[in-house]
C-alpha cells in the first residue's frame, strides 16, 4: 500500500474498537485512514454544519489568539494573507487584519469563493484543515505556489503520537472528518519536496514554513 503523501510503502492497520484501517507510511511517517473511510464533501459540511463557532465567543478568540501568538513572533513583513480553510466565521482574518495584515479568507464549503488562486500572499494561514484533505500533498504545492518569495504558511494540526499504541488512544482520529495525520518527519518530507524551510514548530500542533528567494541557501 502507497502513502497518501509520499508514495512510498505504508504497513496497514486496524483499530480494534472502530474496525477502521489505518496505512502507516514507513517514509514520511504520516498516517492515514484507508481510502473506503475517507468521508465525502456532504458528510463533511453535514458535521461542519453542527459547529457553533461564535465569533463573539471569548474562548473562541483565545483559541486564534494562539495561533497569532505562535505565528506573528517568528514572520516579518507581511502584508497580505489568505485564511484557507476558514470555516463559518472570519474571525482570524478580522484578528490578523487588527494586527495590519490584510487578509483574504477560503473555505469550499462556507465560502467557496475560488479567487484566491490569483492572488499573491505573504502569508497563508490554515487551522485544522490539513488532517480533513485527501490530497495534502497537492494543496500543499499549490498553497506554496501562492506565496510570495520569503513568503510563510501557518498550519495547525495535532502532530500525531509517536507509536501506534498511543495513536490508538488518541481522540483526534475519532473524528471521521479527519483522514489523515502528520508528524513532524512528515511536514519535513513536505519542505524537502517543495524548497521551503521549516522556520518553528511548536511539537504539538503548530508549524511555520518559509518560501526562499530563488537564490537563497536553505
Amino acid at each position: 500500500m502507497k502513502c497518501t503523501i509520499c508514495s512510498q510503502e505504508s504497513k496497514l492497520f486496524e483499530d480494534t474498537k472502530s474496525h477502521i484501517e489505518y496505512l502507516e507510511c514507513q517514509s514520511c511517517r504520516a498516517i492515514s485512514k484507508s481510502h473506503e473511510n475517507f468521508v465525502d464533501f456532504d458528510e463533511q459540511k453535514r458535521r461542519y454544519d453542527l459547529h457553533d463557532n461564535n465569533e463573539d465567543d471569548i474562548g473562541y478568540q483565545r483559541y486564534f489568539q494562539r495561533f497569532i501568538d505562535f505565528t506573528l513572533p517568528h514572520i516579518r513583513g507581511a502584508k497580505r494573507a489568505l485564511d484557507f480553510g476558514c470555516g463559518a466565521t472570519s474571525l482570524l482574518s478580522q484578528m490578523l487584519e487588527s494586527h495590519g495584515i490584510e487578509c483574504d479568507i477560503y473555505d469550499p464549503i462556507y465560502h467557496p469563493n475560488s479567487s484566491y488562486i490569483d492572488g499573491r500572499y505573504d502569508l497563508i494561514v490554515s487551522v485544522e484543515v490539513f488532517e480533513h484533505l485527501h490530497d495534502p500533498k497537492e494543496v500543499f504545492g499549490r498553497l506554496i505556489n501562492l506565496l510570495n518569495p520569503d513568503g510563510y504558511i501557518a498550519i495547525q494540526t495535532a502532530f500525531c503520537p509517536s507509536n501506534r499504541d498511543e495513536f490508538l488512544d488518541w481522540y483526534y482520529h475519532l473524528d471521521p472528518t479527519h483522514i489523515i495525520f502528520f508528524r513532524v518527519e512528515t511536514f519535513e518530507y513536505l519542505a524537502r519536496e517543495f524548497g521551503v524551510e521549516i522556520v518553528y514548530q511548536n511539537e504539538k500542533n503548530m508549524i511555520l514554513f518559509q518560501k526562499k528567494s530563488i537564490g537563497t541557501n536553505l
